[in-house]
């Protein structure tokens, strides 16, 4: 592919924030497959740098093209001098942050200080250096009880059920008042003053990412036992853990389970290049799109692709239902194939495949390296 040239005619530069984590090292090959050079910030609490060896292994590209730096973003004074070492960027795609649902419960002002704080220090940073094009790693629980299918006009910020999910509502509303200030900046300029560069957000609202890498080289890796249903179904189908507990054999859906809308990662990574396209060719301001397939996926139905992917069993059994969980739930994701020129390619067979790949190369993720 044609590299991604700047005015200068070198490659664009996209600093990528949390690029080891699952998504993030999945956008990083993509960006690198475009032809886009990357920077990667990454505090490793929750990812390991080998993802990023792999990147480059899979990509056959040199060190020069990816380059990675072990930071806090919540520490402002390393991430400035981290920032002075380059040109301005021409994007950042934002990923850092805790994510873990269940312990954002026991740790809410953990999740606050992490995640806002983070978020705040990255955009003084990137103002300052005049990078003024950023994608934010938002999340589908900003919409809380949300009916679906869900549209990006759905009401957002009630009936979050936990602090992770709170996070993500007030960042975005942090961006939305950073870009209407950034208005307000240019509107009241002195005569004759020009901003040489605007603001441009993207926050993109993921529903449930899966899937990995088809050669099975990068995939998810969660510590401790998985928050989510499919990296807990290829760690039973791969003997790590017992059996799967399924939470509500009677909801009102196709076979008494709950619903859910599942992105084969590499479409979610796509995705970010797709925003990073559109955010070329928009007015300033803050940006909102759903990245899902349109439907839904029940849980006995991503328990027999992972079945079909493995050849393997998946021990499950029915258990009472969590409370705050909706039957089902998914996205309408026509704006974004409108706007974004995005739509989900893979389906639940690729997902479970490329998952397996993973999986059973990788038994206990990166720690087998």
């Amino acid at each position: 592919m044609a590299s991604e040239e700047g005015e200068n005619g070198k490659r664009k530069v996209v600093l990528v924030c949390g690029g080891a984590g699952y998504i993030g090292s999945h956008t990083a090959l993509v960006l690198l497959e475009a032809g886009f050079d990357v920077v990667v910030l990454d505090s490793f609490v929750n990812s390991s740098p080998e993802s990023l060896e792999r990147v480059l292994k899979i990509t056959n590209c040199g060190p020069e093209r990816l380059k990675w730096h072990k930071l806090d973003l919540c520490d402002q004074a390393a991430l400035h001098e981290i920032l002075l070492q380059y040109p301005p960027f021409d994007s950042c795609i934002h990923f850092a942050g805790l994510k873990a649902v269940n312990e954002s419960l026991h740790e809410p002002l953990l999740y606050y200080h992490n995640n806002i704080v983070s978020t705040l220090n990255l955009l003084k940073e990137l103002d300052e250096r005049t990078c003024r094009k950023l994608v934010f790693s938002s999340s589908a629980t900003v919409y809380g009880n949300a009916p679906a299918p869900i549209t990006e006009e759905s009401h957002v910020g009630q009936g979050i059920t936990n602090p992770y999910g709170r996070t993500k509502y007030f960042i975005e509303e942090i961006l939305r008042d950073f870009t209407i200030s950034d208005d307000h900046h240019a509107t009241n300029a002195k005569e004759g003053h020009e901003l040489s560069s605007r603001w441009k957000i993207e926050s993109l609202r993921y529903f449930n990412p899966t899937g990995a890498h088809p050669s099975g080289d990068i995939g998810e890796d969660p510590r401790g036992p998985p928050n989510n249903l499919a990296p807990y179904l290829s760690q039973v189908a791969v003997g790590r853990r017992e059996q799967l507990t399924i939470f509500g054999g009677d909801y009102d859906t196709v076979d008494g389970t709950g619903v859910r809308d599942y992105v084969h990662v590499l479409d979610l990574a796509e995705g970010h290049l797709k925003a990073l396209e559109y955010l070329d060719k928009v007015p300033c301001g803050f940006h909102t799109h759903n990245l899902g397939s349109g439907s839904g996926y029940s849980v006995l139905q991503m328990v027999k692709a992972m079945e079909k992917a493995s050849g393997r069993p998946v021990p499950h059994v029915i258990g009472p239902r969590r409370q705050g969980d909706l039957a089902s739930v998914y996205a309408d994701p026509s704006l974004a194939k409108k706007e974004l020129g995005w739509e989900c390619t893979r389906g639940i067979d690729e997902m479970m495949r490329d998952l397996w790949a993973w999986q059973s190369k990788n038994p206990n993720g990166y720690r087998d390296a």
